[in-house]
């Protein structure tokens, strides 16, 4: 059967648009992708090769949805803080279909990967600064907590710049991409690997990830702690950009 078949099952669609090496790589699948979503996208696959949409135009969806979510979670109240949750979890819906969809209908490009990245990039950019807003109060009353918020997005943005300039370095002076693998992506140095491996048991760096910010804004929501959060995310910021900037020199990713 064709991978360019218009009626394919949720069997096939599995086969062909799941393959091992999404699940391989080291940075490349969320936590919430290999535990349930990867299982429900396909069936949002399937439909959407029934409508006119695009691998690209469901990536400009799921880049709505992400910077939605944000706009939401301005606003007060523990439920748009839910629906901000919820609307994360169908970006990260959206994001395992748009790829899927490209591989089924053999349409994968650099336009879809780099519009992808923009989709992680203005969300992860946007909730914190959204989070510092719902701290403030809202939209009438911006203030301190507004600007923590900002100083927090910035540093979120310096350490995904961190790595994505990796690849940049990499193709300016002539080599191939970085594998996407632990053994490259860890410290050259003992002791440094081993830090590194102690903070794999508390991925704090990981609060500026969508899924986990939703979240960890929907407890702190709860049990009235937002504004602990936004501080501690400026400071959770601070630490993991100085020491992704390290980990990227002492790795094997720029040799």
């Amino acid at each position: 059967m064709s991978v360019r078949t218009a009626r394919p099952t949720v069997a096939e669609l599995r086969a062909a648009t799941q393959p091992a090496s999404i699940f391989a790589r080291n940075s490349g699948e969320h936590w919430a992708g290999r535990l349930y979503i990867r299982r429900l996208s396909p069936y949002l696959t399937r439909l959407l090769l029934h409508t006119p949409l695009t691998p690209n135009g469901v990536t400009w969806l799921m880049i709505a949805d992400g910077l939605i979510a944000a706009a939401v979670l301005t606003l007060p109240g523990v439920i748009p803080v839910i629906g901000a949750v919820l609307l994360i979890q169908l970006q990260i819906l959206l994001d395992c279909s748009d790829g899927e969809l490209a591989r089924w209908l053999d349409r994968k490009s650099p336009v879809g990967i780099y519009l992808d990245r923009v989709g992680h990039w203005l969300t992860e950019t946007a909730l914190p600064i959204a989070l510092g807003i719902r701290a403030d109060g809202g939209w009438d009353s911006l203030g301190g907590w507004t600007t923590l918020g900002c100083l927090a997005a910035v540093l979120q943005l310096l350490i995904k710049g961190w790595g994505a300039l990796v690849t940049v370095a990499r193709a300016e002076s002539g080599k191939p991409p970085a594998e996407d693998t632990v053994a490259v992506a860890s410290p050259r140095a003992g002791g440094l690997r081993a830090v590194r491996r102690a903070l794999s048991f508390a991925p704090f760096f990981r609060v500026f990830v969508a899924m986990e910010l939703t979240l960890l804004a929907l407890v702190a929501e709860i049990v009235g702690a937002t504004r602990f959060l936004v501080v501690a995310l400026v400071a959770i910021g601070a630490v993991t950009a100085a020491g992704r900037l390290v980990a990227v020199l002492a790795s094997s990713r720029l040799r």
